[in-house]
């Protein structure tokens, strides 16, 4: 029996074994298990050092100091804390966003509609990319902050944040920057980019899911309300007893993707060019979003004149999606790709298919021809051209 190969590494990445055997030893009786914040014997004193450790390491990954590094469950608990903690309290009240953000920023920031900030959704071109001059064009003098991608989860395409970072600080303007897709993919140093605030999550760079953190700049210092309260810990932005382990885990990935990036990035790209050469071959086949300014690893492809669902399920020997994983259970056509102008038959007939650490060229190979003989076979089913 085939074994369905893997193909949504946006989505989420599998735990690095080098990662699983650092969390292991943070868990049972024999080893690091005890509470960070237990500073009264040794248990405590070991787990803080882990803690520690793994800031460092996070914070080596995007040139930030430890101490600029707070601790989250994970992406979307940093976009929250990002977004509203530098809304609550202050007097200026607009934000721009672009319409083909996560979920967890466009959510949080209709959240903050209903409390009386107006914000500015930009439309991205139809290649996907939202550029510094519309950034720029949509700032005014209450702007508060703007928050924008690195690089898309559906269709991988990358915003130029450094540019939007000098005009923001030119402004007076706070950045964030949501770098789930993009933290350890894509080179982000923090020391020469003017960003206030960048969200990581560990599971889509082979950490373990359930821990992220927010970056949040110290100089000058920035101020961030805490969404979460109970105990002050995190530099008293984020309340809560550390999850030593997920924590560990995250650092140890952290510490591969900056020590690896730019073999893996090269090995990838190579991967996702080579599906790519494939299914350009097919007839009707479209590429979603810029060419070549994009992620290595993720590529977004529709099919005309296909059913999306009878697409979806017939190729079920491959994980590959329709969309976002936060969409999923949504019928609705993609909405990043509404955005981009495409129509809802098209959108519906897309496939997001992205490799990574552990796809081989043979998976590759092996996905381009199921997909190029299940359209087909759609193709002939449509038009009759297969009845005898």
């Amino acid at each position: 029996m085939q074994k369905v190969v893997y193909l949504d590494y946006a989505a989420t990445t599998p735990v690095d074994p080098r990662v699983a055997q650092q969390m292991s030893g943070a868990l049972m009786a024999d080893g690091n298990f005890g509470n960070p914040a237990s500073r009264s014997h040794a248990y405590g004193w070991q787990a803080e050092e882990s803690v520690e450790l793994a800031r460092t390491q996070i914070a080596s990954l995007i040139n930030a100091d430890p101490r600029e590094i707070v601790f989250t469950s994970g992406a979307t608990e940093s976009d929250n804390l990002a977004i509203k903690g530098v809304a609550e309290g202050a007097t200026r009240r607009h934000i721009v966003t672009s319409a083909i953000e996560h979920k967890a920023v466009l959510d949080t920031c209709g959240y903050l509609e209903t409390k009386g900030f107006e914000v500015t959704y930009l439309i991205p071109h139809s290649d996907g990319l939202i550029t510094p001059d519309q950034v720029e064009n949509a700032l005014r003098p209450d702007t508060l902050l703007v928050s924008l991608m690195h690089a898309n989860n559906e269709i991988g395409t990358v915003t130029d944040v450094e540019t939007v970072g000098v005009a923001c600080r030119a402004r007076g303007v706070l950045l964030h920057v949501d770098a789930a897709q993009s933290a350890g993919k894509l080179p982000i140093d923090v020391a020469r980019m003017p960003i206030d605030l960048i969200s990581i999550s560990a599971h889509k760079l082979y950490g373990p899911k359930g821990i992220g953190v927010l970056y949040v700049r110290r100089n000058p210092p920035l101020r961030v309300t805490p969404q979460i309260h109970g105990g002050g810990h995190e530099f008293g932005m984020r309340s809560g007893t550390l999850a030593t382990h997920q924590i560990v885990g995250m650092g140890k990935a952290a510490e591969i993707m900056r020590l690896e990036m730019t073999s893996e990035n090269a090995r990838i790209l190579s991967l996702r060019q080579r599906l790519w050469a494939h299914l350009r071959q097919v007839p009707g086949s479209r590429l979603n979003g810029h060419e070549t300014q994009r992620l290595p690893g993720i590529l977004n492809v529709g099919f005309e004149g296909i059913d999306g669902e009878t697409l979806l399920l017939a190729l079920d020997d491959l994980a590959v999606s329709s969309g976002s994983a936060c969409t999923s259970a949504s019928v609705e056509p993609s909405y990043v790709l509404r955005a981009l102008g495409v129509e809802d038959t098209l959108a519906h007939a897309s496939l997001r298919m992205c490799v990574g650490r552990y796809t081989s060229e043979k998976e590759v190979d092996f996905a381009a021809t199921r997909i190029n003989e299940t359209v087909a076979g759609l193709h002939r089913a449509r038009t009759g051209s297969g009845k005898g």
